[in-house]
């Protein structure tokens, strides 16, 4: 359904809302609402240019908004129509929020929230593919955990697909998450170290605000306790190119009168977004399971990894993208979610995501970026993946961090796009 358009520095931008069944296996059954907006350039519309779908990294972050027209969305325009898809529970798409399930109980939360993994926003795509453009194929870019998602579209649906760029998201196929923890861990250390190394004075930094936080009991501007392992998770920012001077910042300025202050503690909200985006804590780790539990994976690895215990060491090393039941805890937004997070953590009989059959007879064109020091999607896991799907053209490069699609993008899709030419 289109809703209206409108013209923005430079864009032309459409709006959709689309109806969608929440459990595809039952179309009378509830529907969500979808959101999508598709933006072009005018200067093109006449060549009637084929679409463009992207699957935004996540899980649970909506599409990014068209607020300048830069970097890869304008190079992707002068190809394609881009539709920017807020995937199911994200942004404008049935979001979901510790607001929205006030009324549900916690086995309704978890078996709603089942729904909303990388094969049904695959699904939603599907659907609205078909009311867009009928039979006709369209194309795909999936950065991060969107590269999962368009791994999977490869997997189940390769006849609705023309081409598929990925950017740092080539999943694994079959680990465990146990085995994707261990290695994320060990690339996490590597970080730390780069990070402690380019700024010699964030050491002290850190140290004196851990200790802080073990001896005061502290809270942050929203009421959230302010914890030393919640400090630890501002690591989740060492993997993009920014992250490291944008944390040495935020410390350098931490104490005023020997306590924190309220800039800092308002930064460390600011850099962390777990309570804005529960699906991230929730469904993070039922990204990569395929008829297992997670159980918690990575709070049940970190016990091989003492080294991360400030407690113990002095030292303080940073986490990174790994979620823990402690966070339904401290995190007062994630609080309702925390009966359905532990039945989903142990829920077993979760869908294969990726079909090993299909990729290896694949036929749809795929160029993917694999960056080297990736924090966030194991090199060696990708490049394993990559070798199981035919077709694909990978580019690898240590010279760009795991968001290089936003900091260079017009540079990395100008890469992928003449691969597939």
């Amino acid at each position: 359904m289109k809703n209206f358009e409108y013209r923005h520095s430079g864009m032309s931008i459409i709006e959709h809302r689309f109806m969608v069944p929440l459990d595809y296996n039952d179309d009378k059954g509830e529907k969500i609402s979808i959101f999508l907006r598709e933006v072009y350039d005018s200067n093109y519309a006449t060549k009637k240019l084929p679409y463009l779908i992207f699957f935004q990294g996540g899980p649970g972050y909506e599409s990014p908004r068209p607020i300048t027209y830069s970097g890869w969305l304008k190079y992707a325009t002068k190809y394609y129509r881009v539709l920017l898809l807020d995937q199911r529970g994200t942004g404008l798409s049935s979001l979901i929020s510790s607001q929205s399930i006030i009324n549900l109980n916690d086995i309704e939360i978890a078996n709603r929230l089942k729904y909303f993994r990388a094969d049904n926003i695959v699904k939603d795509a599907e659907y609205i593919r078909e009311l867009l453009i009928g039979k006709k194929k369209w194309s795909v870019l999936g950065q991060s955990f969107g590269g999962f998602c368009a791994t999977h579209y490869l997997s189940f649906y390769p006849e609705s697909l023309e081409k598929v760029f990925i950017t740092g998201g080539l999943p694994p196929l079959e680990a465990h998450a146990d085995d994707i923890y261990r290695a994320t861990y060990k690339r996490v250390l590597q970080k730390n170290e780069i990070f402690y190394n380019t700024f010699p004075n964030a050491k002290n930094n850190v140290k004196n605000i851990a200790d802080y936080l073990t001896n005061n009991q502290t809270y942050l501007p929203n009421g959230d306790l302010f914890t030393v392992q919640r400090f630890q998770q501002l690591g989740l920012n060492l993997g993009f190119s920014d992250g490291m001077a944008i944390l040495n910042f935020l410390f350098e300025n931490a104490f005023i009168n020997g306590k924190l202050s309220y800039s800092f503690l308002k930064g460390v909200m600011s850099n962390q977004t777990f309570d804005t985006n529960p699906i991230f804590t929730i469904l993070h780790e039922a990204c990569y399971a395929q008829k297992f539990a997670t159980e918690w994976s990575a709070f049940r690895v970190l016990e091989e990894y003492p080294i991360f215990k400030y407690e113990v060491n002095k030292k303080l090393i940073f986490t990174g993208e790994m979620l823990y039941p402690w966070m339904l805890d401290i995190y007062k937004s994630l609080s309702p979610f925390k009966k359905a997070a532990q039945i989903l953590s142990e829920k077993n009989d979760w869908p294969i995501l990726y079909k090993k059959e299909v990729l290896q007879k694949n036929q749809v064109p795929v160029a993917a970026a694999v960056y080297t020091n990736d924090m966030y999607v194991d090199r060696d896991f990708s490049i394993e993946t990559s070798t199981m799907i035919k077709n694909i053209k990978i580019w690898e490069t240590d010279l760009y961090e795991h968001n290089a699609l936003r900091s260079n993008g017009e540079k990395i899709l100008k890469l992928l796009f003449t691969r597939l030419k």
